[in-house]
């Protein structure tokens, strides 16, 4: 049961509020509760966190219906959880921070927080890790804070100095006629701040590129083209940004004896045609055994059968494809003597058969012309 106040309470405003009204009252709350302003006063800091979190819902058109409707536990249902902290915050309103307080703001760090790349990994899976499943480990590739300086960029003990150019804004403005124009500043590059005693492990950047095994869970079911997507495992961010996320792209091998139809499995059977015309009992294999399979008397070729539930586990259902089972009836290419004398005395059978059934029609036809 969750214990957060009411959004609306929260930013003192109503149901009917405009995104204006909305905008104004959150303002008015972040310009008295910004942790700038109050140094060390853990109540002002969650009284910041709280109305940020009030007006990223009640802002957000789709949130605000859900949370109109179902409230707190709604929007936790769909996903939302608030903002882990400051940077989050700062990450996500930069543009609106900007608004409020103007260039010159001594958070500008936050506002210009980036989020870290986001990282491909393309993943090979034999049939049966897709089948069932699998966890294993990889290795990535990524840019990520550097643990000397802890990001800074400076060595450790020193700080960054505030820009002089700029004033630790970012930019410089200039005018052109009626306009100001707004660029990054040349002496910063847009930081802010300057490094004059640069870590000597990330030379000043703040990241390093380093190697990392990643835990990676792959779901029963998936298939070539299937994409994983895990939280965090990306690029460390800039200004304390959040990092990006890491992608696993799926290739799954082909099989010997299975080929694959959404969940349902396919194989091939090859059978005699003594086997076709009197019936007989055969062992298939499945993906996790053998069954037998009862071919029936006169089996014809293209004919199919069904082994329920033996397929791919389902990605969005908790039961099984099938296994289908095609027969290939293989026609004999070397016969002794005998297995011919045989197959002779079958077709002179069959060829008798069929004379005294077409004798039998014919007869049919003279009856009813004398009739």
């Amino acid at each position: 049961m969750t214990n957060k106040r009411d959004y609306y309470e929260v930013l003192g405003i109503s149901r009917n509020d405009s995104d204006g009204q909305i905008k104004a009252a959150y303002r008015k709350l972040a310009l008295k509760y910004h942790p700038d302003r109050n140094p060390g006063n853990k109540e002002a800091e969650e009284n910041f966190k709280e109305a940020a979190e009030a007006y990223e819902v009640l802002h957000d058109p789709q949130k605000k219906n859900i949370y109109d409707q179902f409230g707190h536990q709604g929007l936790e249902g769909s996903g939302f959880s608030g903002f882990r902290g400051f940077e989050d915050i700062f990450s996500s309103f930069g543009d609106i921070f900007e608004d409020f307080f103007g260039f010159g703001s001594s958070r500008k760090s936050g506002s210009r927080a980036q989020r870290g790349s986001d990282l491909r990994y393309d993943m090979t899976l034999s049939f049966m890790e897709a089948a069932f499943g699998t966890e294993t480990k990889i290795d990535v590739r990524k840019m990520d804070i550097c643990h000397e300086c802890s990001g800074i960029g400076s060595e450790p003990g020193t700080q960054p100095e505030t820009c002089t150019q700029c004033g630790g804004a970012g930019q410089v403005s200039r005018s052109q006629g009626f306009f100001t124009v707004r660029t990054a500043c040349p002496s910063c590059q847009g930081a802010g701040q300057t490094i004059s005693n640069p870590c000597g492990n990330c030379r000043g950047t703040g990241q390093i590129q380093v190697s990392k095994k990643v835990s990676v869970k792959i779901p029963g079911g998936v298939d070539s083209g299937s994409r994983l997507r895990l939280t965090g495992e990306g690029e460390a961010g800039a200004y304390g940004g959040p990092q990006g996320d890491l992608y696993v792209f799926i290739n799954v091998e082909p099989h010997d004896f299975f080929h694959r139809d959404d969940t349902n499995v396919i194989c091939l059977v090859p059978i005699s045609f003594i086997q076709a015309a009197l019936g007989d009992k055969i062992t298939v294999s499945t993906l996790t055994d053998e069954k037998v399979l009862e071919i029936p008397k006169g089996t014809q070729p293209g004919d199919t059968f069904r082994f329920r539930g033996e397929g791919i586990p389902s990605l969005r259902r908790k039961n099984r494809g099938d296994q289908i089972i095609q027969v290939d009836i293989k026609t004999p290419t070397h016969l002794n003597k005998k297995q011919e004398a045989l197959l002779k005395e079958f077709a002179r059978i069959e060829s008798g058969k069929l004379s005294n059934k077409l004798k039998n029609i014919l007869k049919g036809d003279s009856a009813s012309a004398t009739g």
